[in-house]
């Protein structure tokens, strides 16, 4: 084991028991579901889904130590189905020999292709293995099906400004797995930059503050004080000219945003200007100006979409400060451009129905049916080719029968949309009429 001397601060702080993990209140409080879990000290297998430096893996070891599970840490990057197979063996010896269960855990499980994913498939389902997967990728979309019906997924968040401030001061008092033998005292400014750069990321936080402290020297005074210039030099980046609670930082970036929905671009322009000066990421800009472009535009200028997605390109060939002014191209383009946020709320309707209703069937004539087996169960039968139709369109329906008739888009009279509208209604007029000749 390295020593205390070589070992990253963010390593020794990693929690040692549940009463030292800080986060995740929506999973972890009374009463919720991990809370239940450890309480019953029942352990399914689980997806940890969200960003890096949250503490997947610190809660993976935690549930294994109160489950009493033997913990084998299985890393995506560094393993292969050779080490499963070793994996499955040394458990089942392990079961066998006294009884005991394995968690394993996969870190980045999203890395593992199909190949290797279905190699766990049958050790999860037998109960063998207990498995836990970390992952920032979406699992809907990284993970096969098989898999992912046999694990409950949790989504796991960034952590909150507070949660920060007690891993830093945790780490700066903690005398023996952290700084508490400096004696270093922070000044106000000093968290709130630190805070504000770690963006959530407590493994970011933690190694900025080592760095940090071995950069300071005590003042004349003799104390051990970070301050504000030496957190920056941590950093190699300046200060957001926020205030210290990170509240104008939200306020800012809400400033932008309605700026942009109320086709203003002067206040627009000065917002993202502020942001820009006081040091925000500018890709996360480009990110919220992509986002805006979907939600509060949509089809009422489609264009919109593909200029915020080249303002962020630029900005990644030329960085700052040339780049700055491919946001700002893009902002007064949002700002100008029609609104809709028709297609933001169709979506959620979807998504309410999916969410109610579950995975309901494919309608069988609009499934492929590539084989001679399918077509004969019914695979297709029925299905209009749109094109072998006059105006290339045709009477059929396309969503399951539960929600047949449901409309979720419903296009504005503004810019490109108005079109589409039109468009929409005049198919529905020709279906109509033809439905009744």
């Amino acid at each position: 084991m390295s020593s205390p001397a070589v070992t990253p601060l963010a390593e020794r702080m990693r929690p040692q028991t549940l009463d030292e993990y800080v986060g995740q209140d929506h999973l972890m409080g009374k009463g919720k579901i991990l809370w239940r879990l450890i309480e019953t000290r029942y352990l399914p297998s689980l997806l940890l889904w969200g960003p890096p430096g949250i503490g997947k893996t610190t809660l993976a070891r935690l549930l294994a130590k109160v489950s009493d599970a033997h913990f084998v840490f299985f890393s995506a990057v560094l393993s292969g189905v050779k080490d499963i197979r070793r994996i499955v063996e040394e458990s089942q010896e392990r079961r066998a020999r006294d009884g005991a269960q394995t968690l394993l855990f996969v870190d980045e499980i999203h890395r593992f292709n199909k190949a290797q994913q279905d190699g766990f498939l049958p050790h999860v389902e037998s109960g063998l293995l207990t498995l836990i997967g970390a992952t920032t990728e979406n699992p809907s979309f990284h993970v096969i099906a098989p898999l992912l019906s046999r694990c409950r997924v949790l989504v796991l968040e960034s952590l909150s400004e507070e949660h920060l401030r007690t891993i830093i001061l945790q780490a700066l008092s903690n005398r023996e797995r952290g700084l508490g033998v400096q004696e270093i005292a922070i000044d106000d400014a000093a968290m709130s930059h630190l805070i504000r750069m770690a963006d959530g990321d407590a493994r970011m936080a933690l190694n900025s503050l080592e760095i940090a402290a071995s950069l300071l020297r005590p003042d004349d005074a003799g104390a051990m004080i970070l301050t504000l210039d030496i957190v920056e030099e941590a950093f190699q980046r300046r200060s957001l000219r926020y205030d210290k609670t990170g509240d104008e930082h939200y306020n800012l970036i809400s400033a932008l945003h309605k700026s942009l929905r109320d086709s203003d671009p002067d206040g627009a322009l000065y917002w993202l200007a502020r942001m820009l000066a006081a040091g925000e990421e500018p890709l996360y800009l480009a990110r919220r100006l992509i986002r805006f472009a979907s939600e509060d535009i949509g089809n009422a200028d489609p264009q919109a979409l593909a200029i915020s997605i080249h303002g962020r390109d630029s900005y990644q060939a030329l960085g700052s400060p040339e780049g700055d002014l491919a946001l700002a191209q893009v902002v007064v383009y949002l700002a100008t451009a029609p609104k809709s946020n028709a297609v933001y709320v169709a979506y959620k309707e979807v998504m309410h129905d999916i969410n109610k209703m579950g995975s309901l069937p494919v309608p069988m004539h609009i499934r492929n049916a590539p084989t001679k087996l399918m077509k004969e169960i019914g695979y297709g039968k029925g299905y209009q080719y749109a094109h072998d139709h006059a105006d290339g369109i045709v009477a059929q329906d396309h969503l399951p029968p539960e929600l047949a008739g449901r409309r979720y888009y419903h296009p504005t009279n503004r810019g490109h949309e108005a079109l589409i509208k039109d468009r929409l209604t005049k198919w529905r007029e020709i279906l109509q009429k033809r439905s009744k000749e």
